[in-house]
């Protein structure tokens, strides 16, 4: 009974599971407890690990968005764009993780870093480099529909998929810059608002970017749609 359910996966790992799954390798990424500066890093690590995992989940998805938006495939674009998003709000939530780091016990931590910085964070990166072409084709879809932003949302109920589009692409950029805050917040709150960064940058010019937005238009037709109810008053 025990040969039935033997690994039959290539690789090491005493069951399937942990082949597949690479578990070994994955669990061997962080630091052991003999090379601790103080038992948070592995805290630190597994958030900002965990964190990278599910960025490169949510630019993936993005990706191949874009690319069913380009091909005409709205539904399926719809789809990944609502799983890219929930992979922003779960690494929102490892942000709390880190909040329960004692602030004195963190500067240990600290320590260790070198000059490492989230602007070095691939999977910030990448979502930065995916979001300006997902913009460029709900934009050319937009146009060969004929219809103005401020249209997609006064006519969304006759052109529903489009509307949804961008109601999914403005979730994204939301969502992104729920992210920034909560980071700039978490910052604060560990090492002070008025310090310099590891690579120094100040935490006061971190709190400054937290403004920007990846699809300004879906924000700026929100004011023009309240300038317009006002006129038909």
């Amino acid at each position: 009974m025990s040969d039935e359910f033997a690994p039959i996966l290539p690789g090491p790992g005493a069951s399937d599971y942990e082949r597949y799954l690479r578990t070994d390798e994955l669990l061997a990424l962080q630091k052991t407890d003999e090379e601790w500066v103080h038992r948070d890093e592995l805290l630190f690590q597994t958030v900002h690990q965990s964190s990278e995992l599910w960025l490169q989940h949510a630019w993936n998805e993005v990706e191949e968005a874009t690319r069913l938006v380009e091909a005409g495939e709205l539904a399926g674009a719809l789809r990944l764009l609502r799983r890219a998003t929930a992979c922003i709000r779960y690494v929102i939530g490892f942000l709390e993780h880190l909040e329960l780091m004692s602030p004195w016990e963190y500067q240990e931590v600290r320590r260790a870093l070198g000059h490492g910085s989230g602007f070095d964070s691939p999977g910030f990166r990448a979502i930065r480099r995916v979001s300006p072409p997902l913009w460029d084709a709900f934009d050319a879809l937009r146009k060969e529909s004929g219809l103005s932003l401020l249209e997609v949302c006064t006519q969304g109920r006759e052109n529903e998929d489009l509307y949804q589009l961008a109601e999914a692409l403005i979730d994204w950029d939301e969502q992104v810059g729920v992210w920034r805050f909560r980071h700039v917040k978490m910052v604060g709150r560990v090492i002070g608002e008025d310090v310099v960064g590891t690579q120094g940058t100040p935490v006061e010019l971190l709190a400054g970017l937290i403004k920007y937005k990846m699809f300004p238009e879906l924000w700026t037709v929100r004011t023009d749609l309240t300038e317009l109810a006002k006129e038909s008053d």
